[in-house]
């Protein structure tokens, strides 16, 4: 069986460059790790024995084939996903944080946010950089302090409504290739109500309120 069942949330580690305050910001919410092929030999860089790790398995060391059990390692070889979506199609946890996914090959980072606007497995948090970015869920609360930056980035055609944001979304017409949401301001606790596929960007300092909300 080739699937990671978790009651908890899980932290997924890609094979992209990430530092040890990325991971630990994750560990705190997601204790359960899981890897993308390569990401495999970063778990074990920092003390982690991932759960299960799932890709074509071309980036994965010798030593890491050495050191997780065969029965973790798992060769999914069919090329139409990516690694990030063989993994989110195998997990059923509450939560994914997705981790080292960012900051190397933009294309992969491109795959990724395709895929979460794919509303692929459960749901999933990317740690990129300063940022957290998430799909937005058809309804969403969040707990935020006025001032904050929260942009929108569609994916597809959108539209949405909104409270709590300096700059109101409600009537505007959102797609990649028109009018995007980026750099609004919160003026206290947010609520959402949004139709098509649209991203919500965040700084990485709110991860705890938008992992809770979500």
């Amino acid at each position: 069986m080739n699937r990671l069942a978790s009651a908890r949330p899980v932290t997924l580690i890609g094979g992209a460059p990430l530092s040890r305050d990325d991971l630990d910001l994750a560990l705190a919410i997601a204790p359960v790790v899981a890897a993308a092929d390569g990401g495999a030999d970063t778990a074990l860089d920092h003390g982690l024995t991932p759960r299960a790790v799932w890709g074509d398995l071309d980036s994965i060391s010798d030593r890491a084939r050495a050191e997780i059990p065969p029965s973790i390692l798992h060769h999914v070889s069919e090329q139409e996903a990516t690694d990030f979506e063989k993994c989110l199609s195998r997990i059923d946890a509450p939560l994914i944080l997705a981790i080292g996914f960012s900051g190397a090959r933009q294309d992969h980072f491109l795959a990724c946010l395709n895929t979460l606007a794919r509303r692929i497995g459960p749901p999933c948090i990317l740690i990129a950089g300063d940022d957290v970015i998430a799909l937005t869920p058809p309804e969403i609360a969040l707990d935020l302090p006025s001032g904050t930056r929260l942009s929108l980035f569609p994916m597809g055609p959108a539209q949405g409504r909104s409270t709590g944001l300096k700059w109101p979304i409600e009537g505007l017409e959102f797609a990649p290739q028109g009018r995007s949401g980026t750099s609004n301001e919160t003026t206290g606790p947010v609520r959402l109500e949004m139709r098509g596929p649209m991203l919500l960007i965040l700084p990485r300092a709110h991860l705890g309120a938008l992992a809770r909300a979500l």
